[in-house]
């Protein structure tokens, strides 16, 4: 196999091909397609698609398709010289690519580290296609995506799966793995798509340096995490929905504010507008996202047709600063504080405004942090997330008190953060039993943050004693599968019962459906 064929981890072009997306010999056709005039003649000390294919935010007629030129992705330069480079792309109806449907030429720009964001439309909606792109004389592997719904159908179905925390060091993404041989329509990551800590010793696999801070720190970063055989699989097999949480920049930082007390507002921004670009990078989202300097509006919608809106939400970004610190306290007097946020005023009338001109079955919330007022402290002491909604009475209560509203049909609320599985009741007043169930909350676990896990059966059931609002909880890694239906939701709560090590087989732990109509989670099984 010639040099430039072989990925950062021995993925090739074919592996993604075949294991994939099961089409092997595609590549073969691929190669002998005749180059585009005005294709790029760049040539690359290795092959320059190593960190694979992706698509995201699907809509009727077209899709956001991702690479970037990264021979050496672990360089600063990602190995490529400086300049702007040509890049050919091409959407097939057919894997076989004699049925294009689009094609065309972009530019990859040094500035944006020769990441490539092309915003395909004029296709047919509810289709599979299939993309690819070409640099030169060499040529990427294929990913597929699913265009969405027309707006006024009302699709039967709508498969999907969500994702978050994949800390690189604490073990291997065998859950990609299993995720990428699903039939799915598209993936919702939650964020903590990196983490930003330093090199660690004793852990599964290793950050390359110390904690991140610049642009190209941030690169590296993304760079290591992109090279994963299987997360680049789950990027070619589905488009993706994308938002972030805290450490694609810094550990429990808000707006502004970061947890340590050293570091100052001007430090922490010029650091988050190193962050946001790479972030944008690496991604498949459009150029409406694109950073100016330290601000990025990353929340926006995602339409299923009349099956599902998907409201994104940015938590971060936005938010004053938690109080009485940032882990699991009493409340102090600044969680009842009527000027507390986290979504940002702005942000708070879009996703009211949002609420209002849905015309979908399911509201879904994408979004970060668990909404539910979880007590943490077993016993009589009271002890709740500074770093969640709970920390925010107010502005949770204003978030609650609006799904609870006539024009919010059956809100779905989807978490991560926490490195757990909890399927929750979502009520206006957690204090008073008999309050009305709002909405549900299905929180994911990591794909590998935390290491191992563990079903923690002795933690779950004193959890649930202290909080009657919880329906379920478990420790173990992995991620949570949706089949969602004009009369039904349900979630499928997929884990691993390792990730220290290669060939965990995945099991389905719990299974909830919430019918139209009626909120409130009902347990089909647990295994």
């Amino acid at each position: 196999m010639r040099r430039s064929q072989q990925n950062v981890r021995g993925l090739n072009r074919r592996d993604v091909l075949a294991v994939g997306l099961g089409m092997a010999g595609g590549l073969a056709r691929l190669a002998a397609a005749p180059p585009q005039a005005g294709a790029g003649r760049g040539r690359y000390s290795d092959y320059p698609f190593r960190l694979g294919v992706a698509s995201g935010d699907p809509t009727p007629s077209g899709c956001v398709l991702w690479t970037r030129l990264a021979p050496e992705p672990l360089a600063a330069d990602g190995g490529m010289a400086a300049e702007d480079v040509r890049v050919e792309w091409q959407v097939a109806a057919d894997e076989g690519f004699s049925n294009v449907a689009a094609s065309g030429e972009v530019t990859a720009p040094q500035a944006l580290a020769h990441s490539v964001h092309v915003e395909v439309s004029g296709l047919l909606p509810h289709r599979w296609y299939f993309y690819r792109f070409r640099a030169g004389s060499e040529i990427s592997p294929v990913g597929r995506f699913r265009t969405a719904p027309a707006a006024a159908d009302l699709a039967g179905q709508l498969r999907f799966a969500f994702a978050s925390c994949q800390h690189y060091e604490s073990g291997l993404y065998t859950a990609y793995e299993h995720m990428a041989r699903e039939d799915l329509d598209v993936v919702v990551h939650l964020g903590d798509y990196i983490y930003e800590g330093p090199a660690r010793t004793g852990q599964v696999r290793a950050h390359t340096g110390d904690e991140i801070t610049t642009i190209a720190d941030y690169r590296v970063r993304h760079a290591l995490y992109k090279s994963d055989p299987y997360l680049q699989r789950a990027h070619a097999a589905f488009p993706w929905i994308v938002t972030w949480d805290d450490h694609e920049v810094d550990n429990n930082y808000a707006d502004r504010f970061s947890e340590q007390q050293a570091v100052s507002a001007d430090e922490l921004l010029t650091r988050r507008a190193h962050a946001y670009q790479a972030y944008y990078e690496h991604m498949p989202i459009g150029s409406a996202t694109r950073p100016r300097g330290s601000n990025m509006q990353l929340y926006r919608g995602c339409e299923y047709g009349r099956l599902a809106s998907f409201h994104v939400l940015d938590t971060r970004q936005y938010r004053t600063d938690q109080p009485c610190g940032d882990h699991n306290t009493a409340p102090c007097e600044g969680v009842f504080d009527p000027q507390a946020t986290l979504l940002g005023e702005s942000q708070e009338n879009w996703l009211s405004d949002r609420l209002s001109q849905s015309q979908a079955t399911w509201d879904v919330l994408a979004q970060q942090i668990m909404v539910a007022r979880v007590d943490r402290q077993a016993g009589e002491e009271i002890a709740y997330s500074m770093d969640q909604w709970s920390g925010y009475d107010a502005a949770r209560k204003r978030f609650v008190e609006r799904l609870s509203k006539p024009d919010v049909r059956n809100p779905i609320v989807l978490t991560g953060d926490i490195h757990s599985n909890w399927v929750n009741d979502i009520k206006i007043d957690f204090d008073r039993e008999e309050s009305p169930v709002v909405a549900t909350e299905f929180v994911g676990t990591s794909i590998t943050s935390g290491g191992d896990g563990s079903q923690n059966v002795e933690y779950a059931e004193s959890v649930q004693n202290d909080n009657s609002f919880v329906r379920f909880y478990n420790a173990q890694r992995g991620y949570v599968s949706c089949t969602v239906t004009p009369q039904s939701w349900q979630s499928e709560y997929r884990v691993v019962e390792y990730v220290s090590r290669p060939g965990a087989p995945l099991v389905t732990r719990a299974s909830f459906r919430v019918d139209e109509g009626q909120p409130g989670a009902k347990q089909e099984s647990q295994g």
